[in-house]
């Protein structure tokens, strides 16, 4: 696809609006519907379709399978970690409203994090997902 400007162009101006739009699903999901899920696989769809237009190679230089695969640890690990600081202060495992003095800042600060983590474990795994089932027969080529 090197050979095509127009779409090569497109998909710079697609990739930013697809990045803007997965932030306001992932914020708009306090209030209705969206949040972590749709962001995450939105920002992946994102990296995908830069990884169809410019090359597989090409994604993998921008977010390289190391920093995919830390970023699913990553997700699962701020996604607990808001369970195991209800636990600490006093409430029950996922347990929003004693991470502030006040229950509904909690219940808002913890549904943020729990959110954050949800967009990252599967922006991460949808990403990871697609890498390798579209590297499958790239191995088999080199050799």
């Amino acid at each position: 696809m090197k050979d095509y400007l127009v779409l090569r162009v497109i998909a710079k101006l697609m990739i930013g609006f697809m990045l803007l739009f997965a932030l306001y699903v992932q914020f708009h999901g306090d209030f209705g519907p969206g949040g972590g899920f749709q962001a995450g696989v939105i920002v992946a769809a994102s990296i995908v379709l830069y990884a169809i237009i410019y090359g597989l190679d090409a994604a993998r230089t921008v977010i390289p399978d190391r920093v995919i695969e830390a970023l699913i640890a990553v997700g699962v690990l701020v996604f607990a970690g808001v369970g195991v600081a209800g636990l600490l202060l006093g409430g029950n495992y996922l347990d929003y409203f004693v991470l502030s003095g006040d229950p509904v800042h909690g219940q808002h600060r913890g549904i943020f994090w729990v959110e954050a983590g949800v967009l990252i474990t599967v922006f991460a795994v949808m990403l990871k997902v697609f890498y390798l089932f579209a590297s499958r027969g790239r191995e088999a080529d080199a050799e």
